[in-house]
């Protein structure tokens, strides 16, 4: 069995989950801010935590193993070309970003959300633009 294709596969599954976890929560966060009644603050609270826990967590764990996996069937000059240097730098901002949402997650459990539904929204982009440039780099591999 060719170990780089598996890998490459379990990390792309893992990646694809983390990131829909990352687009979704803080649309959740928009909703949950936005919320009147005790009741919907309540689902919205359970959404986030098994969202956070259940799914994003160890997608990003797992997304992390893999790429790992894949870096070293590769071999460690792998992170010699630019296109890596730049993967990895917007893997690092993904999981900062990962963790930032963890903080938000905490604040909405203990009632003490500051943030408006605007900044979620505008702050949900932030996976997008990473996305878009981590495929481009992955892609076209720039020297």
């Amino acid at each position: 069995m060719n170990l780089y294709l598996l890998y490459k596969s379990l990390h792309l599954i893992a990646v694809i989950s983390w990131l829909a976890g990352l687009l979704y929560l803080p649309r959740i966060f928009v909703y949950h801010s936005e919320a009147d009644h005790e009741s919907q603050k309540r689902v919205f609270k359970t959404m986030e935590r098994k969202l956070y826990n259940y799914i994003m967590m160890p997608a990003m764990l797992l997304s992390w193993l893999f790429g790992i996996l894949l870096i070293q069937s590769l071999g460690h000059s792998i992170f010699l070309e630019l296109w890596m240097q730049i993967k990895v730098i917007a893997v690092v901002i993904l999981t900062y970003y990962h963790f930032t949402l963890g903080k938000y997650l905490k604040n909405f459990a203990q009632d003490n959300n500051n943030k408006t539904p605007k900044f979620f929204r505008i702050y949900n982009e932030i996976p997008t633009i990473i996305l878009i440039v981590v495929i481009f780099v992955v892609v076209f591999k720039p020297l």
